[in-house]
């Protein structure tokens, strides 16, 4: 097992286990984890304003479904240069009713990001939005990288089904 996979199982594991009570107390159905990787190469550091091209795959029951789009901080300060990047998201939604094969975490989602890194770089994503299916991404993300830097300030993630 390479040290990406076992990065993105150990971030995926700590949301699971974060965000199944949240869930339950905020009426909402756990269904799923959204984990997103940076393709290499895209990332554009303008200091005030990043972004980055993402592939996300869905992960619900045994089925998955693939999402693209990019992710990024629309203003703030970004200090940083990174690969290797990964993030993971609990999905909750707010009926049970949403079936494989939906799409329906397609949208826009935006809120506070901070990321640093030295070497092995870690961050958090507080992020709400979503789609008018009633779908979410649990609002906090933890996200792994390698390279040097610090980045923060008001993050989003926008995502469409391929």
């Amino acid at each position: 097992m390479n040290r990406g996979t076992l990065q993105t199982l150990v971030i995926a594991g700590i949301m699971s286990l974060l965000c199944s009570a949240n869930a339950a107390a905020e009426g909402g159905l756990e269904i799923g984890l959204l984990t997103c990787n940076v393709i290499p190469g895209s990332r554009v550091n303008l200091l005030i304003r990043s972004t980055a091209d993402v592939e996300c795959v869905f992960k619900h029951n045994g089925a998955t479904e693939a999402y693209h789009g990019k992710t990024g901080i629309a203003l703030g300060l970004d200090l940083s240069l990174r690969s290797n990047e990964k993030m993971a998201f609990t999905v909750i939604a707010a009926s049970s009713d949403i079936g494989p094969g939906s799409k329906s975490l397609a949208g826009k989602y935006v809120g506070g990001q901070i990321s640093a890194a030295a070497g092995l770089g870690l961050g958090a994503k507080a992020l709400v939005g979503g789609s008018a299916k009633g779908i979410g991404l649990q609002p906090l993300a933890l996200e792994s990288s390698t390279g040097i830097g610090v980045a923060g300030g008001l993050g989003f993630l926008y995502i469409e089904a391929k």
